[in-house]
Parts: structure tokens; C-alpha cells; sequence
């Protein structure tokens, strides 16, 4: 580096400072933000639990569906599909799932094991054109579907 501080590649040493900081400012409002989301979003989830064990609306096994889509393992999960294709569910725990596993011999033989997501306030988002929906429309869906429900 040449005594007038700036780098070989012609760049002040503070101008890249002071990027570095905003870009680690703007991850940190980001990652803010997606957690507020995620804390409505689970409030929404329990509100539904509590309104579908008050009707009464029935449980099942839930299946997780292998990435390629061609396969379902077992999970000992409990609760509802969210989705109709059986991609999103709650238990009756409250927790949110994404209902997908990668292939294996051995998830076919013995089921699988998902973690709980954040819940969005939207699902779908950049999916195909339609598919997306705010989380509070689709758990109202849902409800209202009651038992009638189709899933996998």
C-alpha cells in the first residue's frame, strides 16, 4: 500500500469498512425483521391449534414426501396438513413443519425425522404465480375445511 492509504487496488481501506459494516447492519435488520414475522406467525399457528382442538377437527399421521416427490416417510408427527399436497402441517403441539425429507433406503424403512420451521406470514412466496397466500388466510382455509380436508 502507498502512503496515501490507499490499497493497491485503488480503493480506500475506510470506504471498504465502512461497506463491510453496512452490509453486517443490514443482515442484522434482516434477520430482526424475519424473527418478528416468524413470532406473529407462531401466534397465528397456536391460535389455530387451540381453535382446531376445540372443534374437535381430527389428527393424522403426518408423512413427510421425499424431495423428488416420489416417496413418503413416516415421521411420528401428529397433527394437521396445512396443504392440501400435504407440503405444510402443524402439530398439535404447535409446531410448524415443512413436510420434506431427502431420499434414503433408510427413511423408507424407518421414517424420518424433521426439524419445526419458523413459520412465515406467507407461504408460497416465490413460488409459482397463485401459489403464494398469507399464513392467517390459509390456517382460516383450513378450518373451515374441517374433516373434509384431502390430503396424502
Amino acid at each position: 500500500m502507498p502512503d496515501d492509504g490507499v490499497p493497491d487496488d485503488g480503493v480506500p481501506d475506510d470506504w471498504q469498512q465502512r461497506r463491510r459494516e453496512a452490509a453486517v447492519e443490514h443482515a442484522a435488520t434482516l434477520d430482526r425483521k424475519k424473527a418478528a414475522e416468524s413470532r406473529e406467525a407462531r401466534v397465528l399457528v397456536e391460535e389455530f391449534v387451540t381453535r382446531a382442538q376445540a372443534r374437535g377437527l381430527r389428527t393424522s399421521s403426518l408423512l413427510a414426501r421425499a424431495h423428488s416427490g416420489r416417496a413418503r416417510y413416516r415421521t411420528g408427527l401428529t397433527g394437521w396438513y396445512l396443504k392440501r399436497n400435504g407440503s405444510l402441517a402443524v402439530t398439535e403441539q404447535g409446531d410448524f413443519y415443512v413436510m420434506s425429507a431427502s431420499s434414503s433406503l433408510r427413511a423408507r424403512l424407518s421414517g424420518t425425522t424433521l426439524e419445526p420451521s419458523d413459520p412465515p406470514l406467507a407461504v408460497g412466496v416465490g413460488a409459482r404465480d397463485g401459489e403464494s397466500m398469507p399464513l392467517k388466510e390459509l390456517l382460516r382455509l383450513r378450518l373451515e375445511a374441517g374433516d373434509e380436508w384431502s390430503a396424502p
